[in-house]
């Protein structure tokens, strides 16, 4: 790690670090409150996913959707109007909307194969992404200025990586740029992300090993045709199974790449100071028990 105890943080001239987790667990809330002290560059991984890496699909498939409407597809071809996404920090609608959700087309379903393709396209924009991290780091710093930065990337993460692979690519790059911290919800965390996912279902990334299993169980379970899934009781019923199927994959890489804070303290953040002690306190837990093993 490029920090290797509270005062090596705290007497850094430039921080860097890499927030990882779940969503919904305080990445966005911790990103929000550094960005607006005016010190520290925001490097959203989402963001840049849907701008630098799946732009030109996205407003593709709105077009491709437009030209369907006989007065859209005579303005389109006319050049008399254009179609992009409206992609921001805080609203990446564009991006899930375009990913998706497989099973019956006349409930806004994809076929299986169209789903999947879209999945390794945000696959491959997601490790892009990820690997443009140093990039970031140094024209934070050589053209804006920013004494520190902070990337926040997306729950996905932990899907394209292997923890356990001291070579891994990904993690020797972004461990070698960053501290990475991994924001560790409880089990009533997880009851309360599943709650809220069970409310507005939003397509997600997967590893195609789990989807290809549980899109397999699923259409056993309930006895049902590719073309007859509803699109939303699937990713109801896998997104608890992600939860689980990540959890272990987002505790490796905490230990052996980085470290973990707890979510209830990351609430409780609410300026510069607060994260500098969180950060601090966990540095040193670390430390310790590494010395312990």
């Amino acid at each position: 790690m490029i920090y290797n105890s509270a005062q090596d943080w705290n007497d850094a001239a430039r921080k860097r670090v890499l927030l990882f987790g779940m969503s919904g667990l305080g990445k966005t809330h911790l990103s929000h409150i550094l960005r607006n002290s005016g010190e520290w560059f925001h490097y959203s991984v989402d963001y840049r996913i849907g701008t630098r890496y799946m732009g030109e699909v996205i407003a593709d498939n709105a077009k491709r959707e437009a030209m369907k409407v006989p007065f859209l597809r005579e303005l389109l071809l006319s050049d008399s109007i254009y179609i992009g996404s409206n992609i921001t920090f805080d609203n990446l609608t564009p991006v899930s909307t375009y990913l998706g959700k497989p099973g019956d087309a006349d409930k806004g379903g994809l076929p299986f194969a169209e789903y999947t393709k879209r999945q390794d396209q945000f696959r491959r924009a997601e490790e892009a992404a990820l690997m443009d991290t140093p990039y970031f780091i140094d024209r934070a710093k050589g053209l804006y200025d920013y004494p520190h930065f902070i990337c926040d990337t997306g729950g996905s993460i932990c899907e394209w990586v292997n923890a356990d692979d001291p070579n891994d690519p990904i993690l020797k790059e972004l461990s070698q740029a960053a501290l990475m911290v991994w924001i560790e919800g409880t089990d009533a965390h997880t009851e309360e992300l599943v709650k809220r996912f069970d409310k507005a279902p939003k397509p997600m990334a997967y590893q195609p090993a789990f989807l290809l299993r549980v899109w397999t169980e699923y259409l056993a379970v309930h006895d049902c045709a590719p073309e007859t899934v509803d699109p939303d009781h699937f990713i109801r019923w896998t997104y608890a199974q992600a939860l689980a199927h990540r959890q272990p994959r987002y505790r490796a890489m905490a230990d052996k790449w980085g470290i973990t804070v707890q979510a209830r303290d990351v609430a409780n953040v609410m300026t510069t100071h607060d994260l500098d002690g969180l950060i601090g306190t966990a540095l040193d837990a670390h430390v310790s028990a590494r010395g312990r093993m």
